[in-house]
């Protein structure tokens, strides 16, 4: 710094003494571990972290920049409890006293631990691992894919089992690393393309046992959401007994091993012959029972009266059928003779309202032509109109002289 001489005292520049104190900062904290909890969490659009430490008597702003925090397993949010290392400075634009974080890590859990938990978490809030969106395994499938390493225990275990239960199957490899930074994006892209060809029957995905960084691979959200939509049932068979994965959960069907899998698909020929032997053996009982409840029944039939004397059954019957007919012959008659009364007098009843009944007495109907309309009036009339008279026996026409 070169400060500038103001008679009995120096004088600097704002940036001077922030570069100073940035400088001495640095320079007696260049490494340091810090423990708390993390506030006022923010992700940048640039990937940088920005966020608080804090725990019950103070706070210190951190920054955490991409090229340190793209490692991460786990994700940062508010209420973890970490343990940050890296530097102590201060932001020049703004004088702010900060931790630059290079190195993240939670407090208590392992961060591969806390990773798979908060992955579990909000996989099982997006309805995942709902046990009703899970398929049934085919119970005699023709083919099979097996994604796994080529050259694992997983495979020669699988082969070993499948090729002792079954010879009918088809066991197909779709080769993929199981370990390492590309395994699980490989193992994605296998279950998406064995989806596309549409001609498998299940698919297991294996890997042996192994330390939970060896299985990180089957703990990543792309592999979990690759099983999930998958149209072909997957069965998840990664690790040993005690080992649980991400993929265990989402799968059709969890296996405790690679050698449970090969089990659980491929039913064992000897014990299907014997359920075959059982089935026969059933069937035949049941068969002979049903045999001879029907020869019993044919032999009750047959010394029945309806087959030894059938004219007394049918006699009867034909005797009823007589009554009946002479009963339905009587009604008829009746009713024959009711509906012709009734209609002789509705004809009468006709014939008393009939207006040529009341012309016989002397009345006769007055039509007005060329329309033909009938009058009971002589209102309207006029002299020279035409009219027609019809009598109760003939008619005439005639021309108005005279209206009174």
């Amino acid at each position: 710094m070169n400060p500038k001489g103001h008679r009995d005292r120096e004088v600097y520049s704002v940036s001077e003494v922030v570069a100073r104190a940035r400088d001495l900062l640095e320079g007696a904290f260049s490494r340091v571990w810090v423990e708390g909890e993390i506030s006022n969490f923010k992700g940048h659009f640039s990937g940088h972290f920005y966020f608080t430490l804090k725990d019950s008597e103070s706070q210190l702003r951190a920054a955490m920049f991409r090229g340190a925090n793209r490692g991460l397993k786990f994700q940062v949010e508010n209420g973890l409890k970490v343990i940050a290392g890296g530097r102590l400075s201060i932001y020049s634009a703004r004088g702010d006293f900060q931790m630059v974080v290079e190195n993240l890590e939670p407090a208590g859990l392992g961060a591969l631990q806390l990773a798979f938990e908060q992955l579990k978490q909000k996989l099982a809030q997006a309805g995942l691992f709902d046990p009703g969106r899970k398929k049934n395994l085919p119970e005699f499938p023709r083919r099979i894919a097996v994604v796994t390493s080529p050259t694992g225990a997983a495979i020669r275990d699988i082969l070993n089992v499948t090729g002792r239960r079954s010879m009918l199957a088809d066991i197909s490899i779709y080769p993929v690393r199981v370990q390492g930074e590309s395994a699980a994006r490989e193992i994605a892209q296998a279950l998406r393309r064995l989806n596309e060809e549409n001609g498998w029957d299940v698919i297991i995905c294996a890997r042996g046992g192994g330390s939970l960084e060896d299985l990180w691979a089957f703990n990543e959200e792309i592999v979990a959401q690759a099983i999930a939509d998958s149209r072909i049932p997957v069965i998840s068979a990664v690790g040993h007994e005690i080992d649980y994965t991400i993929s265990d959960f989402v799968a059709d069907v969890r296996a405790e091993t690679p050698t449970a899998a090969a089990e659980m698909v491929l039913r064992d020929r000897r014990e299907l012959l014997e359920q075959i032997k059982s089935f026969s053996r059933i069937m035949s009982n049941k068969l002979t029972g049903r045999l001879r409840e029907s020869r019993r029944r044919l032999d009750r039939v047959l010394d029945s009266r309806i087959l030894q004397q059938p004219r007394r059954v049918f006699e009867p019957l034909a005797q009823r059928l007589d009554d009946l007919f002479n009963h339905l012959r009587q009604r008829m008659g009746n009713q024959v003779r009711l509906g012709r009364e009734r209609l002789q007098g509705r004809a009468a009843q006709l014939e008393a309202l009939s207006p040529l009944k009341v012309m016989g007495r002397g009345y006769s109907l007055v039509y007005r032509l060329p329309g033909r309309d009938l009058l009971s009036k002589s209102a309207g009339l006029k002299p020279g109109d035409e009219l027609e008279i019809v009598f109760h026996k003939g008619g005439a026409e005639c021309e108005v002289k005279k209206i009174s």
